[in-house]
C-alpha cells in the first residue's frame, strides 16, 4: 500500500484496518498524517484555557474502565448543588478559564431540570465577570436526565440550550460497537441510542466533540467501525468540533483488577490513533487533540508530529484521569503549554471551544481574602 497516496482520496475500511495492523506501514503512516496535518492546519497548534468540573462522583453504572465512581455512602462520595456548581465555575472564571466542562455520574436524582439549574447558576455567577463557555453533559447524561424528567430528548436538549448550554462533550462513546459495550460499559446507551442522541444535540444547534477510548478489550476492527461511524455522523450533521483519542488508563480500574486486561494501549497504538484518523477524516474533521494528562507533554509533542494539531486545555483539574492512574498532573499553565509547543517549532494559538482563534487570554480576577 502507498500510504502517501491515501492523503488524496477516501480510505476504505480494509485500508484503515491495515494502517492499524501493518507494522511495516507504521512510520509512513505517521509521516503521511503529519504532511496532511500541515496541509490542512499549517504549523499552528491550538489550545484553550479551561477547567473540568465534575459535580458528582456517585454513579449507578458499572463501567469496567472507571476508577472514579463512588457509592452514595462512600467516604469520598460527593454531589454538588446547582449553587455549588455555579460557585465552582466562578472560581474557574476568576482563575482565567474561558470554558468549564461540566460532567458527573449517572443517577436517578439527576434530571434535565437539575441540569438546567446548574447551567443557569453558572451563567448567573460568571456573568458579572464576562461569562464563561459552558461545555457540559455527555450524551449519556443528557439522555438519562431526559428519561428521569419524563421528557423527550429533543425537548430536553432545547431546554438546556435555552438555559445557556453552549457545547457538549462527545464522551460516553467509548467504543461504538455493541458487543464491546456489553462487556465494557453495560447500562450505557447502545450504539444506535448514542448516535440518535448526538444527532439530536447537533440538530438542535449544539456542537460537540467526538471521542474514542481505546486500549482495553476492543480490537482493531472495533476501532475502525467506531471511526467510520463518527465519519458518517459528521458527514450528516457537521456537528463535531474535534476528535479526541483517549487512551485507556488501566492501573486502578475494575478491568485491570479483575485480570481482564493486562495493560493499556502501546505507544505505537497511541500514535496510530492520531495518524489514522487524520488520514481518514481529512478536512471533514480537521481538529485532532492530544491528551497531555494521559500521555504526558513529551509524548504529545510526538503526537503533534503524527497528525494531531490541538493540545487540549489547561484543565485545572481532572479527577477522572487522576483516579484511573494518570501520572502527569491535572493542571498545565498557559505559559508551559506554549513553551512545549515552541520546543517543537510550532505556533501556539489560543482558541475558543469551537475553534475560533483568540488573540488574548481573559484576565484573571483577583480574589479578595
Amino acid at each position: 500500500m502507498d500510504v502517501f497516496e491515501l492523503k488524496n482520496r477516501d480510505i476504505s475500511k480494509s485500508e484503515c484496518l491495515e494502517l492499524f495492523e501493518n507494522d511495516d506501514l507504521f512510520f509512513d503512516t505517521l509521516k503521511a498524517a503529519d504532511e496532511l496535518r500541515e496541509e490542512i492546519c499549517g504549523d499552528v497548534v491550538t489550545y484553550i484555557i479551561n477547567a473540568n468540573l465534575n459535580f458528582t462522583n456517585v454513579c449507578n453504572l458499572n463501567c469496567g474502565f472507571c476508577a472514579f465512581k463512588a457509592k452514595p455512602k462512600d467516604e469520598n462520595a460527593y454531589f454538588m448543588t446547582p449553587e455549588q456548581v455555579g460557585k465552582k465555575a466562578l472560581a474557574a472564571r476568576k482563575a482565567g478559564a474561558m470554558e468549564v466542562c461540566v460532567q458527573g455520574g449517572i443517577r436517578k436524582e439527576i434530571d434535565t431540570h437539575l441540569q438546567v439549574e446548574m447551567v443557569k447558576n453558572i451563567r448567573k455567577e460568571t456573568a458579572p465577570y464576562g461569562g464563561i463557555t459552558i461545555h457540559g453533559f455527555s450524551p449519556m447524561e443528557i439522555h438519562s436526565a431526559a428519561e428521569n424528567a419524563g421528557l423527550d430528548l429533543k425537548t430536553a436538549v432545547e431546554m438546556l440550550k435555552e438555559a445557556g448550554l453552549d457545547t457538549t462533550p462527545g464522551t460516553a462513546a467509548e467504543i461504538l460497537v455493541d458487543d464491546v459495550r456489553k462487556n465494557l460499559c453495560p447500562g450505557k446507551l447502545s450504539v444506535d441510542e448514542w448516535e440518535r442522541t448526538i444527532k439530536t444535540i447537533h440538530k438542535t444547534g449544539i456542537r460537540t466533540t467526538s471521542t474514542i477510548m481505546y486500549g482495553h478489550i476492543e480490537n482493531n476492527e472495533d476501532r475502525v467501525e467506531h471511526l467510520f461511524r463518527l465519519k458518517r455522523i459528521q458527514e450528516e450533521t457537521g456537528g463535531f468540533t474535534e476528535f479526541i483519542p483517549l487512551t485507556y488508563l488501566h492501573e486502578n480500574t475494575p478491568l485491570y483488577r479483575k485480570g481482564i486486561v493486562k495493560s493499556g494501549a502501546s505507544g505505537l497504538d497511541d500514535l496510530r490513533m492520531y495518524a489514522v484518523p487524520r488520514l481518514l477524516f481529512k478536512e471533514l474533521l480537521p481538529n485532532i487533540q492530544v491528551s497531555w494528562v494521559k500521555l504526558g507533554a513529551k509524548f504529545c509533542q510526538v503526537g503533534l508530529r503524527s497528525g494531531a494539531n490541538d493540545f487540549g486545555g489547561t484543565l485545572m483539574e481532572d479527577t477522572i484521569s487522576r483516579a484511573a492512574g494518570a501520572k502527569y498532573g491535572t493542571n498545565m499553565e498557559q505559559k508551559k503549554i506554549e513553551e512545549c509547543l515552541n520546543q517543537i517549532g510550532r505556533k501556539p494559538q489560543l482558541r475558543t471551544t469551537t475553534y475560533s482563534h483568540v488573540e488574548e487570554a481573559p484576565a484573571k480576577i483577583a480574589v479578595r481574602v
